[in-house]
């Protein structure tokens, strides 16, 4: 069984996922980082896959992005700094990025390696969902990947029906029309969305992002939902450290605890 389904089967509740984009802040950052998240608490790890043009995505992780590439990510590059992670992680692992550098790799190529390092799933925001039913279905399948979709507040009722439909891992729900990071705290018109899509009784588990950046958001995210996804607030906990392991330990403990 995929580690994402074993995940949710065994827990149903306050799972965090954290994001963090790989190569950044130094090239070599990556596995000490997933070590250290782990450590903390942290149930899921997102591999951000750095983009020259991030659309979806706020200053911060843009500005990640960019350092990233500016010390020499790249996905091959990624690929060797996860060979033989597994020795060490033992919590779900899910590579983010946008379809262009994928593409460029080869979306075989990608998955086979993916499987290969020991990823278990995907989440590719700018991937529609036609061209996932009708090219890549399979072929994430085959490589043992499960696929994420995202909803959102302006998702009709039958888009959200049709992505859990074909969402075989967990569905992200982003929290407002808004990129990444743009405030903090959670307002009573995104709790009338998470109510009206926990009323809808979605096959598949369910993780709140955007905004999401300390305990208060993440207890609120919660209750709505079987957790939450942290990005902008973890990547500046990252940037502002002097001591990766110590201080990444220390934020997801101050988030979960």
């Amino acid at each position: 069984m995929n580690r994402i389904h074993t995940l949710f089967n065994t827990k149903k509740e306050r799972v965090l996922s954290i994001y963090f984009t790989a190569g950044f802040p130094a090239l070599e950052d990556t596995m000490p980082i997933m070590e250290a998240a782990q450590a903390g608490g942290a149930d899921i790890i997102e591999i951000g896959v750095p983009y020259s043009d991030p659309v979806a995505d706020g200053p911060t992780i843009q500005d990640s992005n960019m350092i990233a590439l500016e010390n020499g990510i790249s996905l091959k590059k990624i690929f060797a700094q996860l060979e033989g992670f597994r020795a060490k992680i033992h919590i779900p692992v899910v590579m983010m990025g946008y379809l262009n550098p994928i593409m460029q790799y080869g979306m075989e190529a990608f998955c086979q390696k993916c499987k290969e390092v020991g990823v278990d799933g995907l989440i590719l925001p700018d991937l529609p969902m036609q061209q996932f039913q009708d090219d890549y279905k399979e072929l994430f399948a085959q490589y043992g990947l499960v696929n994420t979709f995202l909803i959102s507040p302006q998702t009709s009722e039958k888009r959200i029906r049709e992505i859990d439909e074909n969402t075989s891992g967990f569905i992200y729900m982003v929290s407002s029309h808004s990129i990444t990071g743009a405030k903090a705290g959670i307002s009573d018109e995104q709790i009338a969305y998470f109510e009206r899509v926990k009323a809808m009784n979605l096959k598949n588990p369910r993780l709140i992002g955007f905004g999401i950046s300390d305990a208060e958001t993440f207890s609120k995210a919660s209750e709505y939902s079987n957790g939450a996804i942290i990005g902008s607030a973890f990547i500046k906990t990252v940037k502002d450290s002097k001591n990766l392991n110590k201080d990444i330990q220390n934020y997801i403990q101050s988030v979960v605890n």
